[in-house]
Order: structure tokens, then C-alpha cells, then sequence
């Protein structure tokens, strides 16, 4: 029996010997890869920036540390990282020139022109830019069409079909599930509700998405006529004719392209372009490692003070939540309340830029950040950069701020708020036949606004108009007090109307139409700066943590990824029923999903 249980023990312990060395090899492994991965990259002469566009290009880049295993670039390509690769490219003179391959990847209006005006300044030193595609998306042709030469292959096709929104309406679809929703809103284009209680759009929300798709469709046909020297009546012809259907023959002969090559073809191109000959290979640089480059103009470097660019993407909640959202990314209140803090506190940190692109969200947590962001401007200047959206809590946000700064194409104003109260009393009841009794010692003892056995009351919902009203007349107030302008006017272009940055620049909700670099460039003057750099915040997720989160199965949002992928069209509702209890009754948004195609 003895020499038994000696002999398990020491499989036992073998097991485990061979467990940790493996473990052991296996971190040293990562240890020896990160510190290799770590250090600068040699850019060699005559080599050529590639920008490939793939998926879905965010505010913020989220790093995959385990890419040196898998192979993968990046698994989201940032915003941020794209402008820095492109500033770093343009100063170092053993770049030549820029390659952009364009596939299927999802981007704003206010990104897109962002890139595009990054691109524009990449040529202003005499550096050329090369487009490919096999397929062009507007947006990516809308990229593409700044290079000096654009290709396409033979057989290919290029999208070219104007602005319009298609949305959404849930109203029958809950009806079958046994849900509706109690609404109360204050202003006349406070439009997000209407998906959940109508089946068709109110004439005041057509109306000022027709002004704001026209206004993007307008920032795109003037761009694209300037860069290919096309009249906007042409483009607005070929829109028209859906091109899309047309072969590529057609696109040259109407000077949207400039050649018809195969990709194997282009790379000729490019060597002749290098000096190249046709055994020699191209000298590539990625955006990812661009990063590791050491910069040449100063922002991007360590020198001089620093500038804080803090990153608040995506819908507007209170605290973090591990179920699936309706958006992926979430500006959560709790979190950015403590990192302002900080940044207040951190001495280091001589001005910060806050950079916006959110539809809003949940109304508490808005006005939480209003309170930290007017805490900070008082210690250090606070600069807003509103990227696609900074609308409704976005706007909340950034409207108490020291300077606001906007692109054209942004999505901002939606001034106002809503309750949306949820009655699933027929789910309950009637569909799955769970029956309710009660005992209350007041008269509205069982009330509850996240939804309750029964619909609201006219009593119920007055009190609910009442604070909802209040709620409204304080959004006001906040941004009548930021912006230094009467409540009297401030409600006059409220009412949750939605406004693009070109024309709320003429009433006064931003100060300047401009890029993030602008931004910066304001914080820097408002902190008397005169050397400087940026330093990104939120600081990216650690090897640990993003280790505990491959080991548990992935986080909650490449979840919800995968649900999108697969439910396509059909994920909205889903999700929206999957989150029916975990979102705040009243809210500051504009719609949920604004389908802008």
C-alpha cells in the first residue's frame, strides 16, 4: 500500500513539475517575444507606409499581445494610430511614398474625413499615394481618391450611391414578444423613441435627417470632385446611375479611376515608382509598426510637456456591465469620473483633450462627467475633439468644456432627454402565464419605472413628465451656462435636434471646425505651451489582464462581435430585448442605430 501511494505521489508531482515548466517556457517565450517586439523598428530606405483598411476602424486602437503569435496586426485598427503612423511616415525621409489597399471596413463620416485630411497633408510633402481596391466602398473610395493614382482590378467594382438612412422599426416585433414602452421626451426631434412605438419616421425627424445626410453627402462630393477634378453634377450623375452595376471599363472612362490593374501589377507600379527592379522586393511598413518609430516631429515623442488625449467611445452607461450591449463599446460614467480624477490630480499632465464619439446614453451618468470634466477645466484646460458623434449625453459632456473643436461631418446637438419605460405586463402575464398579487401599504408602493406587471398609470406617467421636464430644463441650463448663452436660445436650437459640426459652428454649440491635431494644438496655446507631446488614456489593456480574458473564454464584446456577424440585420432587436433590464429609464441619445448608408 505504501509503495501505491508513493507511486501516485510522485505521478502526482511529476504532473505538476511538467505543468510548470511548461507554463515557465511558456512565459518566458512571450517575455522574449514582447521585449523583442519592443524595441524600434529600422526603417530602411526607399520604403513605402502600407494602410490597409480591414474591419472596423475605432477611436482607439485595442493591441492584441498575442499577435506575434498569431500573426495579426492589430484587432481593431485605431483612429489614433493611423493619424500618428501617417504624421510619422510623412517626417521620415526614407518613406517615399504611401500604398493604401482597400477592402471592407466600417468607419464614420467624421473619421473618414479626418484620414482624408491626414492623407492631404501626407502629399504636402511631395511624397506620392497609391490606392488600390478590388472592391471600393464609398468610404474607402472617398479615401482613395485623394491618391495620385488610383487603381482597381479589371473585373472589379466601385460603389459610388449617395446618403440615405434606412432605420429600423421595432414596434410590431415587440408587440409579438408581448413588450411596449411608455414614452416621455421632451423635444420636438427627440426622435430615438420612435423605433420602439412607431413604424415610420415623424415628419420633424425626416426632416433634419435629411438636412444632416445632405450635409455629409455634400463634404463627400466636394472632396472627391476636388481630388479627381470631376464636376459635383457629374458625381451626382453617376450616383444617381448606381455605378456600382457598371463594369470597370466605365469607371476609367468617367475618370473615377485611374487604371485598370491586377494587384500583381500594382506592385510593378510601385517599383517603378521606388526605382526598383522587377526581382526586388518592396520595403513595407505597417501602422502597427510605425508606433514603435521614433518620431521626428515632437507631438509623438517624449519632449516638451504632455497633453492628455483621452478616449470616450460609444454609448453612455453608468457602470461596467458583462452582459452584451447594444453597441460594443460603452463610455461607462463610474470609470471616466475616476480617470478625470487623476488626470486632474497628475502634475504631469499640463492640459487634456477629450475625444468624444458617442450618441449618449444613460442621462445620470452624463451629467456625472459634465460635474468631473467642469472639475478638471478648473485646475487645466480641458479641450473637447468630437469625432463621427458627440451628440445628447455626448454633447452633455463636452459642453462645459474650455474649447470645442468639430469636424464638419459631425453628429452633435440632440439637446434633450427621454423615459422610456417598458411594459411587459403581456410578456408576463399573458405569453408565459405568470400571474401577480399584491400587498402595499402606499398608494404607489409597487411603482417602478424599469418596468413593471402592469402599464403606467396617467398619475404615474404625469410624475414621470415632471421629472423628465426637469431633467431637460438642467441639460439646458448646462449647456446655456458652457457656452455663455441664454437658456432662451439655447432651447430654441434644442428640442433634440440634431445638428451637423458645419452648422453648429453657426449657432454657437462648438467653437472651431477642426481635426484631433487642432485640438491639441488649442489645448497646447490655452496651457501656454510651446513644446509638447500626446500621451493616450485610457492606457491599453496589459498582458495580464488580456491573458485572464483569452483564458475565460474572450471578453463580452468579441461576443457581441460574433452575435453581429451572425445575426446581421436581426441583432438590434435581439439585443435590445437581451438588455431591456439593464438599461437606465431615462436617457440623453439620439437613436439607437442611425442606419446611415
Amino acid at each position: 500500500m505504501k509503495d501505491f501511494i508513493k507511486s501516485v505521489c510522485a505521478t502526482v508531482i511529476g504532473v505538476f513539475l511538467s505543468f510548470g515548466l511548461v507554463m515557465a517556457f511558456f512565459f518566458f517565450s512571450i517575455i522574449s517575444t514582447l521585449a523583442t517586439s519592443s524595441s524600434e523598428p529600422k526603417i530602411k530606405d526607399n520604403s513605402v507606409l502600407v494602410l490597409n483598411l480591414q474591419g472596423t476602424i475605432a477611436e482607439q486602437s485595442s493591441e492584441d499581445v498575442f499577435a506575434a503569435f498569431t500573426g495579426d496586426d492589430m484587432s481593431t485598427l485605431g483612429l489614433n494610430d493611423i493619424l500618428e503612423a501617417i504624421d510619422k511616415a510623412k517626417a521620415n525621409d526614407n518613406i517615399k511614398g504611401m500604398y493604401i489597399n482597400c477592402g471592407v471596413f466600417t468607419a464614420d463620416h467624421a473619421t473618414l474625413q479626418e484620414i482624408r485630411g491626414k492623407l492631404l497633408e501626407f502629399k504636402t510633402a511631395k511624397k506620392w499615394i497609391v490606392a488600390y481596391s478590388d472592391m471600393y466602398m464609398q468610404g474607402a473610395y472617398y479615401l482613395a481618391s485623394v491618391a495620385d493614382k488610383v487603381y482597381i482590378n479589371p473585373q472589379g467594382r466601385l460603389d459610388w450611391h449617395g446618403v440615405g438612412s434606412q432605420p429600423m422599426f421595432y414596434k410590431d416585433f415587440l408587440e409579438k414578444i408581448g413588450v411596449k414602452f411608455a414614452i416621455v421626451k421632451v423635444g420636438t426631434y427627440k426622435s430615438a423613441t420612435e423605433i420602439f412605438t412607431e413604424d415610420r419616421m415623424s415628419e420633424a425627424n425626416r426632416e433634419q435627417v435629411s438636412v444632416y445626410i445632405n450635409g455629409l453627402w455634400e463634404n463627400i462630393v466636394n472632396g472627391v470632385s476636388k481630388s479627381r477634378n470631376i464636376s459635383k453634377e457629374l458625381l451626382n450623375q453617376y450616383a444617381d446611375g448606381i455605378v456600382m452595376m457598371e463594369d470597370a471599363a466605365a469607371l476609367k472612362q468617367k475618370k473615377l479611376v485611374d487604371e485598370l490593374l491586377y494587384a500583381d501589377q500594382v506592385k510593378k507600379e510601385l517599383k517603378k515608382r521606388l526605382g526598383l527592379k522587377e526581382d526586388d522586393s518592396i520595403n513595407q511598413v505597417s501602422i502597427s509598426t510605425m508606433k514603435s518609430v521614433t518620431a521626428d516631429d515632437g507631438i509623438h515623442s517624449d519632449e516638451g510637456e504632455q497633453i492628455a488625449v483621452y478616449y470616450c467611445a460609444g454609448d453612455i452607461v453608468q457602470s461596467e456591465t458583462t452582459s452584451l450591449s447594444s453597441s460594443g463599446s460603452s463610455i461607462v460614467g463610474n470609470t471616466v469620473c475616476k480617470d478625470i480624477e487623476k488626470l486632474m490630480k497628475d502634475e504631469k499632465v499640463k492640459a487634456v483633450v477629450i475625444r468624444i464619439n458617442s450618441g449618449g446614453g444613460d442621462a445620470y451618468a452624463s451629467e456625472q462627467m459634465w460635474h468631473y470634466i467642469s472639475e478638471l477645466k478648473k485646475v487645466k484646460p480641458v479641450v473637447v475633439s468630437m469625432g463621427g458623434m458627440a451628440a445628447s449625453g455626448g454633447y452633455y459632456m463636452a459642453c462645459n468644456s474650455s474649447w470645442i473643436v468639430a469636424e464638419p461631418t459631425t453628429i452633435t446637438g440632440s439637446i434633450g432627454i427621454f423615459g422610456m419605460f417598458p411594459d411587459m405586463s403581456n410578456l408576463i402575464t399573458q405569453k408565459l402565464g405568470i400571474k401577480f398579487d399584491e400587498v402595499k401599504t402606499n398608494k404607489n408602493s409597487t411603482f417602478s419605472p424599469l418596468g413593471t406587471a402592469r402599464p403606467l398609470n396617467a398619475e404615474e406617467l404625469a410624475f414621470m413628465q415632471t421629472y423628465i421636464d426637469k431633467g431637460y430644463a438642467l441639460f439646458c441650463k448646462r449647456v446655456a451656462d458652457g457656452r455663455k448663452m441664454p437658456v432662451a436660445d439655447v432651447e430654441k436650437i434644442a428640442q433634440g435636434r440634431v445638428w451637423l459640426g458645419q452648422d453648429a459652428i453657426k449657432l454657437k454649440l462648438v467653437d472651431q471646425l477642426g481635426t484631433l491635431d487642432d485640438a491639441v494644438e488649442k489645448a497646447a496655446k490655452l496651457a501656454k505651451l510651446e513644446k509638447y507631446h500626446i500621451n493616450d488614456y485610457p492606457a491599453k489593456k496589459d498582458f495580464a489582464a488580456q491573458l485572464m480574458e483569452e483564458l475565460g473564454g474572450g471578453t463580452a464584446d468579441e461576443l457581441d462581435a460574433q452575435l453581429r456577424n451572425v445575426l446581421g440585420a436581426y441583432y438590434e432587436p435581439f439585443a435590445l430585448v437581451r438588455t431591456l433590464n439593464e438599461q437606465s429609464p431615462v436617457q440623453a441619445r439620439i437613436p439607437y442605430v442611425l442606419n446611415i448608408k
